[in-house]
C-alpha cells in the first residue's frame, strides 16, 4: 500500500505506519504548527543567549550561537522558561552568575514583543490577511475537524494570555472552544503532558483516540507516549507555502516517533482521508 499516492506533496510516514479507526479527540500545538505570528523568534533568542553566555577563551562568536541555538531548539515546544533554565544553567557553567530564569524569560518577550506586535496590529487593524500568518492550510483544516465534531483543544509553551490573544486575532480561537492552554509563569502548573493527561481522563478515552499535531518534539512525545497518532507539522516558517519541510524539523520529529510528517495542510484530502478512514 503506497501511502503517499494521494500527496501531490511531500509527506513522510513512520516505518510499519497503518491507517487506523477510533481517532475521537485532537491536540494542536500553536507556533509553528498553526500561528506564524511569532515566526523568526529563535533570531531574537538565539543572539539574546551569545550576549548573556560569559565568553570561554579562544571561543568565537558564531561558536557561541551555535551553543545557544542547540540549547534552544533541544527544548522547542515545552515552555519559554525552560529554554531560561538552560541559560541560567549554563551562565552557572561558564563561571558566571546567573540572573533568574523568569527575568531572561521577560526580557525575550520584551525583545521578542518589539519585532512581531506590528503583525497582530496590522491583522486586527486589517493591514494583514491573519491567513498569511497561519501554516498554510490551517483554517480548512481546522474546518474539516470540525465538520466532524471532533473537540479540538490547543496546548502551547508560549504564554496562555499570548496564545489567546493571537488565536483571537487570527480568527482561529472559536475552533477551540475555550480550550486554549499555554505557560503560566509558575511554571509547574503547565505542561502539555498534563494537558493530553486532562484530555484523556475528562473524556474517559484511551490514549489511542488521541491525534496530535505539531512542530516541536514535546508534544509528538507525549501523544506517542500514551499511544496516540501524531503528526508531525514540519514548517518552513519564513516561506509560508513553499511545501519544502524544515529539514531539522524534519529530522528531530521523526527521531521522536511521529507517524506522519508533513510540510503545512496543502495535501488536506489525502491527509484527512489517511487519518479518518472509512
Amino acid at each position: 500500500m503506497n501511502l503517499a499516492a494521494a500527496f501531490k506533496g511531500l509527506v513522510e510516514f513512520a516505518p510499519g505506519f497503518q491507517p487506523r479507526s477510533g481517532i475521537s479527540h485532537v491536540l494542536f500545538d500553536f507556533d509553528g504548527t498553526l500561528s506564524l505570528v511569532r515566526q523568526g523568534w529563535p533570531e531574537i533568542m538565539v543572539p539574546m543567549f551569545a550576549e548573556i553566555l560569559p565568553e570561554v577563551p579562544g571561543e568565537s562568536y558564531e561558536a557561541r550561537c551555535k551553543l545557544a541555538f542547540e540549547d534552544i531548539m533541544k527544548l522547542n515546544g515545552k515552555q519559554t522558561i525552560y529554554q531560561m533554565i538552560q541559560l541560567a544553567e549554563r551562565v552557572k557553567e561558564r563561571g558566571g552568575t546567573p540572573d533568574e530564569p523568569l527575568n531572561y524569560k521577560h526580557e525575550y518577550l520584551r525583545r521578542l514583543d518589539a519585532k512581531i506586535r506590528h503583525r497582530v496590529e496590522g491583522i486586527r487593524a486589517g493591514a494583514i490577511n491573519p491567513d498569511d500568518l497561519t501554516v498554510f492550510g490551517t483554517r480548512a483544516l481546522l474546518e474539516a475537524l470540525t465538520a466532524r465534531g471532533l473537540p479540538i483543544y490547543l496546548a502551547s509553551g508560549t504564554d496562555e494570555q499570548f496564545v489567546k490573544a493571537e488565536a483571537e486575532a487570527l480568527g482561529i480561537a472559536h475552533y477551540f472552544k475555550g480550550h486554549i492552554y499555554g505557560a503560566q509563569d509558575d511554571y509547574k502548573k503547565f505542561s502539555k503532558k498534563m494537558v493530553i493527561d486532562r484530555i484523556l481522563a475528562e473524556n474517559r478515552i484511551p490514549g489511542a483516540s488521541l491525534l496530535s499535531f505539531g512542530d516541536g518534539y514535546v508534544e509528538i512525545e507525549n501523544t506517542k507516549q500514551v499511544g496516540g497518532v501524531a503528526v508531525a507539522v514540519a514548517s518552513d516558517e519564513a516561506h509560508n507555502g513553499s511545501g519544502r519541510m524544515d529539514e531539522w524539523k524534519r529530522q528531530r520529529l521523526l527521531g521522536v516517533g511521529a507517524d506522519i510528517c508533513v510540510p503545512d495542510y496543502k495535501d488536506l484530502g489525502p491527509l484527512m482521508e489517511l487519518l479518518f478512514p472509512a
